[in-house]
């Protein structure tokens, strides 16, 4: 991702954007967010109404959130990203602004602008700041890293043809193959 200058930004920094500009702020570098592709909206469409229609039907004390949604990882005003998906089981950490701490469960679709710090920025700091579980899903290289944060963090490599089993859920699965799209 492109950063606009070698300074430190802030929370408000990003609130100062014009309007239709999207960033994310990581230790106070600035990443401009291009606009998602097609398969990127698909891909998250479907992952957000697999999730929404298992909380639904569990009634499950959690929340699903589509990008563009503000999580403060951090206590200070130098990290806010925004996830293409976020699972909140505690609805304390929510307020009309955002997600104040880490999300239980986050899903990043990777886009050629947003590769980088998927697999390693934020990787990093959703580890550290107490996700539980992290999802890459790389419609490009055909595949789906789960890292469980728990412990021992564990991570495993899935293709689209592969049912994932969600981590912080007993009995939810996610079956790639019906959301492969050429």
């Amino acid at each position: 991702m492109k950063t606009l200058k070698n300074i430190t930004y802030t929370i408000e920094d990003i609130y100062a954007l014009p309007d239709g500009e999207r960033a994310e702020l990581i230790d106070g570098i600035i990443y401009n967010m291009a606009p998602p592709n097609f398969k990127h909206q698909i891909i998250s469409g479907i992952l957000h109404g697999e999730i929404y229609n298992y909380i639904k039907k569990k009634k499950e004390n959690c929340i699903v959130v589509s990008a563009p949604f503000a999580v403060f990882l951090n206590q200070n005003n130098k990290t806010y990203v925004e996830p293409d998906i976020s699972v909140i089981c505690d609805k304390n950490k929510l307020t009309e602004k955002g997600c104040n701490g880490a999300p239980d469960w986050i899903i990043e679709i990777v886009s050629p602008s947003t590769r980088e710090n998927d697999y390693g920025i934020k990787l990093f700091k959703y580890c550290n700041a107490g996700v539980r579980e992290y999802w890459i899903v790389d419609p490009i290289k055909n595949r789906i890293m789960v890292y469980i944060f728990d412990n021992k963090t564990s991570m495993n490599e899935y293709t689209f043809a592969d049912k994932i089993k969600v981590g912080i859920y007993d009995d939810l699965e996610i079956d790639f193959s019906e959301i492969a799209i050429d």
